[in-house]
């Protein structure tokens, strides 16, 4: 487990793609296990979201499977996508990107819209967010049209 920990952080330390480095954290507040309130105040695109979480750069597929039959190789170290949205509400799902450590210290799911208390993070990526608020609520849009 340890090892898989290491290559997550190795993996997101090369290649995740930083949020916009000059963007604040949108403050949040955490009821129960969801934030219930959009980090943007507008819903996200379903579309866009899609592509945050395909794209290799930012590592969901490496340890998440779901429906992406174009994509060749999914990972099998956490659940599957498929379904995502019949399972969580949007809040529960935008706690899980923005901190899963919150739920689940030992999680080796990334922290995507977080900075404080890392200790493992590339120089380039200190100080930045992995997703901007943005492509949170467009991940969160797309996670919540997965019903089946």
């Amino acid at each position: 487990m340890m090892a898989r920990a290491l290559f997550l952080s190795a993996a997101l330390a090369l290649g995740a793609t930083a949020g916009n480095a000059q963007e604040a954290l949108v403050a949040y507040t955490v009821v129960g296990e969801a934030i219930p309130t959009s980090l943007t105040g507008k819903p996200g695109d379903p579309a866009s979201g899609r592509a945050v979480v395909v794209k290799r750069e930012n590592t969901c597929l490496l340890c998440h499977s779901g429906p992406f039959p174009e994509q060749r190789f999914q990972g099998d170290l956490s659940p599957s996508l498929k379904g995502t949205g019949a399972r969580w509400s949007e809040g529960e799902l935008r706690l899980r990107l923005v901190d899963a450590s919150r739920l689940n210290p030992a999680t080796i799911m990334p922290s995507y819209y977080r900075i404080d208390g890392l200790t493992r993070v590339a120089p380039a990526y200190k100080g930045k967010p992995v997703l901007t608020a943005e492509q949170i609520e467009d991940v969160v849009a797309y996670l919540m049209t997965l019903k089946d």
